[in-house]
């Protein structure tokens, strides 16, 4: 399922950020434990009464003198803006309405998608509501006084925001369709790959490090099946970032993940598996989808032995470590070697994320697990499974009812995690355990 994407749009010093964090909450300065997954600041899952979206600041709109203002301005909210689902067009109340104000206006308008027009810093209603008529003249709408430092009105603006989510999230393609997401850094084949898959220059492809700004959705047969595959823009090392543009690069490849059922990871077999590899990983990692490591340019790599696939391999296998489930393969876009190969990959990738095991066979595996290997244990207090169950798919999730959660210790849930992988397979998708109690009876 897609979450819709929600974009903070407005000139400098208007409290976008401090929107954004009071959105976030305290999670936003919470990484995953697992090495090598991070999740980005410019963007956050937000959970909202029954539903979810994704979040995007766009707080790294800061031009370097006033002369620019507009010219940086309108590139950077031009791309939040074609992502986005609805834009949220925040204003600040103690500066009034400006003339940059007027300008995102008049762009917002001309993108035709649903603007949220929020008037910030009201931290006083009866004082500051006659300011807030003035925004009227924006002419996109009523305006919704919030302060976001305080936190107030910010229910009411999430219930208009939300006014504007499509009714149905389930995707846009038929059940048969597997929607691919190529993602990488720039310059390793992702192009390539697609029009070599396609048979034809579907994706511009060039040298130049970024060409691809966009994701470009490509519908490709194979077989008696179709598959889309989104291209999207290479992702780079924040020290190499120098265009501001490419922040929103980032935004579209995590787009791109989310409306994704499979994700293939391409790596450079010249350069090898990096830690900004791992970081765009996480991305796939974290939101559960189904991941496919494609080592591209396998031709390329010079004094090739027999064992030269299983050290790479391996070498992944370490920098990637929260992923361990991930299928590697080693292609050409190039020559074509084995690339034909990854529509079946694809497709036992996907099979695996949409598995459904049996309660009654999920419960003897753990039951002969528990055997095997005695839970933990605290202060004399054993941890008890009473049951458990699968209660989703994409990722497979289970659920494990036990007499106290916080006996349940990460390495022995990595371990329940193992046999159920020895058993199933599940090769290509990650696995969600939660623990629940249940008192004894």
């Amino acid at each position: 399922m897609s979450k819709p994407i929600v974009a903070v749009v407005g000139r400098p010093n208007v409290g976008k950020s401090t929107l954004f964090n009071a959105l976030t909450g305290s999670r936003i300065a919470i990484v995953e434990d697992t090495p090598g997954v991070t999740r980005d600041r410019i963007y956050a899952d937000i959970e909202w009464l029954d539903g979810s979206f994704t979040l995007i600041d766009t707080g790294g709109i800061e031009p370097d003198s006033g002369d620019v203002i507009l010219s940086q301005m309108r590139e950077q909210a031009m791309i939040a803006i074609d992502t986005a689902d609805v834009i949220i067009f925040l204003t600040d109340v103690r500066q009034g309405l400006t003339d940059a104000d007027s300008k995102v206006a008049d762009m917002l308008r001309r993108s035709r998608k649903p603007v949220i027009l929020v008037v910030n810093k009201v931290d006083n209603f009866d004082k500051f509501m006659p300011d807030v008529y003035e925004f009227y003249n924006l002419g996109i709408g009523e305006p919704v006084p919030i302060s976001a430092q305080s936190k107030l009105g910010i229910g009411d603006m999430l219930e208009k925001v939300a006014e504007h989510f499509p009714e149905d999230l389930s995707g846009e393609e038929d059940d048969d369709t597997v929607r691919v997401a190529v993602i990488g850094k720039p310059n390793v084949g992702k192009s390539s790959i697609i029009n070599r898959l396609c048979g034809e220059n579907r994706v511009i492809v060039s040298d130049v490090a970024g060409t691809t700004r966009d994701a470009i959705d490509t519908r490709i047969a194979h077989e008696d099946r179709e598959y889309v595959f989104i291209d999207t823009a290479g992702i780079r090392r924040k020290n190499k970032i120098k265009m501001e543009l490419e922040h929103y690069m980032i935004l579209r490849a995590v787009s791109a993940v989310e409306r994704a059922d499979v994700v293939v990871l391409v790596i450079d077999a010249t350069e090898g598996i990096t830690e900004q590899d791992a970081k765009i990983a996480g991305i796939a990692h974290e939101r559960g989808k189904g991941m496919i490591v494609a080592v591209n340019k396998w031709d390329a790599v010079e004094d090739k032995n027999d064992k030269s696939v299983y050290r790479y391999s391996e070498k992944i296998r370490q920098t990637l470590s929260f992923a361990s489930y991930a299928h590697i393969m080693f292609i050409s876009a190039v020559t074509g070697i084995r690339l034909m190969k990854l529509f079946d990959t694809i497709d036992a990738v996907a099979q695996n994320c949409a598995m459904r095991i049996a309660t009654g066979v999920l419960n003897e595996i753990i039951v002969e697990a528990v055997a095997m290997q005695q839970p933990p244990q605290d202060k004399g207090k054993r941890l008890k499974i009473f049951y458990a169950t699968q209660v989703s798919v994409k990722p497979p999730t289970f659920v494990l009812f036990v007499n106290d959660r916080k006996l349940m210790h990460f390495s022995y849930s990595r371990y329940l995690e193992n046999r159920i992988r020895e058993t199933f397979g599940f090769e290509g998708t990650p696995i969600r355990i939660l623990v629940r109690e249940r008192k004894e009876k």
